[in-house]
Order: C-alpha cells, then sequence, then structure tokens
C-alpha cells in the first residue's frame, strides 16, 4: 500500500490574502530546563491544505462538524488539469471519474481554476467532494460565486493540496476535519492511497 501526502506543512503553508498567518508557541522546552515539550498553535481554519464546508458563505449553513465524514472520506479521482476549467473540461474529468469508478469526490492536480460554468457542471453531477491546489477552488481574486455554487450543494471544497506525487486515476482519499464545532472550515491532514 502506498500512501502519498498531498498536504502543506503547516508552519510554512501557503496563506490566502489577508488570512493570519499559523504560529507556533513552546510554552515548555526541554531544552531550556522543562521535563517534556509542550506547545500552542495558532492558525485560521482556511492555512494551508483545508477543508470548506457550507457555512463559509452560508448563514445557515452547515459547519464543518455537520458534515458526514463520507464526504471526506473514500474513492476519488485525481485529474490533470492546467488553466481555468471551463464546464466542457469539468464534463470530460467527470467523464473519466465515471470510468474510473470514482465520481463522487474530485481532485483536480495543476494551476486550474473553477470556472463559475464548470462549478454548475460539478454541482449538477451531485458529487461530494471538489478540491484543488491553489488556496482557493475558484478565482483567487474573486472566489465567492464559485464558494457558493458548490457549497449551496453541500460540497465539500479542499483547498491548498500538493498533487506532485500523484498522477491521474483513481485512489482512496481521507481529508478529514478536524471536529470542530460551528466552524466554517477545518485545517486537515489529507492524504491518498493507490488502489
Amino acid at each position: 500500500m502506498k500512501i502519498i501526502d498531498i498536504s502543506q506543512e503547516v508552519l510554512s503553508c501557503k496563506v490566502y490574502e489577508g488570512d493570519p498567518a499559523p504560529k507556533a508557541n513552546r510554552i515548555i522546552n526541554m531544552e531550556d530546563g522543562g521535563v517534556y515539550n509542550l506547545s500552542a498553535l495558532s492558525l485560521c481554519a482556511h492555512n494551508g491544505t483545508h477543508v470548506d464546508a457550507p457555512l463559509h458563505f452560508f448563514k445557515d449553513g452547515k459547519s464543518i462538524d455537520e458534515m458526514a465524514l463520507e464526504n471526506f472520506v473514500g474513492e476519488c479521482f485525481v485529474a490533470e488539469h492546467n488553466g481555468d476549467v471551463s464546464a466542457t473540461n469539468a464534463r470530460e474529468i467527470l467523464e473519466k471519474a465515471i470510468k474510473s469508478g470514482a465520481d463522487k469526490r474530485i481532485l483536480i492536480k495543476g494551476e486550474a481554476t473553477v470556472t463559475e460554468e464548470a462549478a454548475e457542471v460539478f454541482a449538477n453531477a451531485e458529487i461530494l467532494l471538489l478540491g484543488n491546489e491553489s488556496q482557493s477552488v475558484g478565482p483567487e481574486n474573486a472566489p465567492m460565486a464559485v464558494h457558493k455554487i458548490l457549497l449551496s450543494k453541500n460540497i465539500v471544497l479542499l483547498e491548498g493540496i500538493v498533487l506532485d506525487n500523484a498522477r491521474e486515476g483513481r485512489y482512496i482519499l481521507n481529508c478529514a476535519p478536524l471536529n470542530i464545532k460551528g466552524f466554517e472550515g477545518s485545517p486537515c491532514r489529507a492524504i491518498l492511497i493507490e488502489i
């Protein structure tokens, strides 16, 4: 079994413009005479590799702890694409995913931006999760419309993944969030398992 880590390291991760960066604080340190090490971590729920729940853009949307774990864990399809993902591109990706037998969780490898038209295609296909390597599934300078299309259908967004070591194809995905009551998103340790 081969496990591929598709997560960014937390303290050196990418940070969406305007969000606070992660900070670490060693509260007790053995090097300073402490009998153990104890650290504290401060970060935004959307730093590095993370998942978004509908509450991120909808006042009455589901929070991360209300989303079913099946959204985050199960078979997925990794598709390679660079540039804007058009509606035609989205249909092509879904066709490949269906042929692979893993059409409910889609990850897009490459410098890809999901357009509103593509988001509609994915939303109508009733997928459970859509992920990409950017810190935002939609355009980073105007992410709201794409987020709203997908999150309105309770589709989890997995953002900031690193797919350098994954080729196009079918995998098992685990990107379970932290169990944080009432949060609109959560950091996660995302992994792929080769089938």
